[in-house]
């Protein structure tokens, strides 16, 4: 992804920081996997508690997860283990030069095994084996986790970065209330990414610029990720329903509909790609994106192309698709005051900056703000409007856990659309 220009300038990368989403076609978890996980999920560690036992936390439902007695948290002012410190992460998602970093500034090595989807990143530390300090989770993951008392309380005693640096919503998040188990890791938003030189018209100017994606205008141009949270999600904001969680059969059925349209009407291309590459190499007019791609898209331009044509659209009032990911230490970690200070590690604000000049995607701190990134270099002037801002996190809409019966329906009509597009 995107190197900060002090680092080498507008270079071209080949990494995709969101190419585990092929996978999992988002952050939902496949049913088969859900199940498995809650089977783990008793206070007891039987398989007592069902998935409708497990609240799901929401803006307006926030939920502070469960503390046990047999799953402490560690004691404050413990010397820092050894290491080596085991990070589980999604591939390609950190820096190692900030990792590098890390090792000299604290006398330890670092060992890092990856994963590319979440359903593989939960079995593997549900089966054990490996002791994990670190692990990135997503959202609806982390209330399954903590009920499998796989991941163990955070003493915040050694994070003092997170009330120093971290954007006040995400302190307190309402998924994890106290953050008693995670930290915010990076922060998006999804919405519209499209090139002027092949769109004549302002998009964010349209009544609803969603209907862009309907356009005929641009049939065999537009492109939506392979992914049907994101889609679909994005089908009922365009319908103005801002539970994109839902289960209605009514609204269900308005999406497929509006979903089934898109392949007569535009001839519409699922990629996971499209925003960040495509878009760039001018296979694309219009793109579904999420904000870090576009932040990456100008090192993907041709040698020689302007990368000022491209651009990003968001709801500019906050109120569109958002969501940001974590960091935690499982309980099975070995070195967990070392994990500690790793997490107060990427939340201090010269590493923060570092890893998102590499990363593309935003951490959530007070340091950054638009006029700072554009100026400093992190991002086009042209892409201002994919800069995360605090105000998109406490109102945008959130794609949450959804329960089997519910994940069955989304999926059996991305499943339709995919066979006929």
């Amino acid at each position: 992804m995107p190197t900060h220009r002090r680092s080498g300038g507008w270079g071209r990368r080949s990494i995709d920081r969101r190419q585990f989403l092929k996978e999992t076609a988002g952050t939902a978890v496949a049913v088969s996997s859900l199940g498995a996980l809650m089977a783990a999920c008793g206070n007891d560690g039987s398989p007592s508690r069902s998935v409708a036992a497990i609240e799901v936390a929401s803006p307006e439902n926030p939920v502070t997860l469960d503390l046990f007695d047999d799953n402490p948290s560690i004691d404050s002012g413990l010397e820092p283990e050894a290491g080596p410190l085991r990070i589980f992460n999604w591939s390609e998602y950190i820096w190692l030069r900030v990792v590098k970093d890390f090792e000299e500034e604290f006398g330890v090595e670092v060992e890092i095994t990856t994963f590319q989807n979440m359903s593989e990143g939960v079995a593997k530390l549900r089966a054990g084996g490996t002791d994990f300090d670190v692990f990135f989770p997503t959202i609806d993951q982390v209330p399954k986790l903590v009920a499998a008392k796989l991941l163990q309380p955070l003493n915040l005693s050694y994070v003092p970065n997170l009330k120093a640096n971290v954007w006040p919503d995400l302190v307190d998040p309402f998924y994890d209330q106290g953050s008693r188990y995670t930290v915010p890791y990076t922060t998006y938003t999804t919405g519209v990414a499209y090139r002027t030189d092949m769109v004549s018209e302002d998009v964010g100017s349209r009544t609803n610029p969603y209907d862009i994606f309907w356009d005929s205008q641009y049939s065999g141009k537009v492109g939506i990720y392979d992914d049907y949270r994101e889609v679909m999600s994005m089908i009922m904001l365009r319908n103005g329903h801002t539970d994109i969680n839902t289960g209605d059969p009514e609204i269900l059925e308005e999406t497929k509909q509006d979903l089934l349209s898109l392949i007569d009407d535009v001839r519409v291309k699922t990629t996971i790609d499209g925003a960040y590459s495509g878009l760039p190499e001018g296979k694309f007019a219009v793109h579904q994106a999420w904000s870090g791609d576009m932040i990456a898209s100008p090192f993907y331009m041709p040698r020689g192309e302007d990368p000022s044509v491209l651009r990003y659209w968001t709801p500019p009032d906050g109120r569109g698709s958002v969501g940001n990911d974590l960091i935690s230490i499982p309980r099975s970690s070995q070195n967990p005051v070392l994990a500690h200070l790793f997490l107060n590690y990427m939340l201090d604000n010269d590493v923060a900056f570092k890893n998102f000049s590499w990363n593309g995607y935003q951490p959530p701190i007070t340091a950054m703000d638009p006029a700072t990134l554009v100026s400093d270099g992190y991002v086009l002037e042209t892409l201002e409007s994919a800069i995360v801002l605090p105000q998109n996190v406490s109102r945008g809409y959130r794609q949450l856990a959804l329960l089997p019966e519910v994940d069955a329906r989304w999926q059996s009509i991305w499943s339709e659309f995919k066979a006929g597009a």
